[in-house]
């Protein structure tokens, strides 16, 4: 989990764009960021099972 102060300092408009850091918007988390969701893996992995995110299911063959 991240703390208050590097996603406060993740929010800031960067001095450059190179510079972007997109988080997580539940967790923190800058690793394994999707951009279509704004969430992480894990919280992406956690809201799909539990059906909140309309049209993802579970893949199964």
């Amino acid at each position: 989990m991240a703390t208050e102060g590097q996603i406060a300092k993740s929010i800031k408009k960067p001095k450059f764009s190179s510079r972007i850091v997109r988080r997580c918007f539940r967790c923190g988390r800058k690793r394994a960021y999707m951009r279509d969701f704004g969430l992480c893996r894990i919280c992406f992995r956690e809201a799909a099972n539990r059906g909140e995110i309309p049209g993802i299911t579970k893949s199964s063959w």
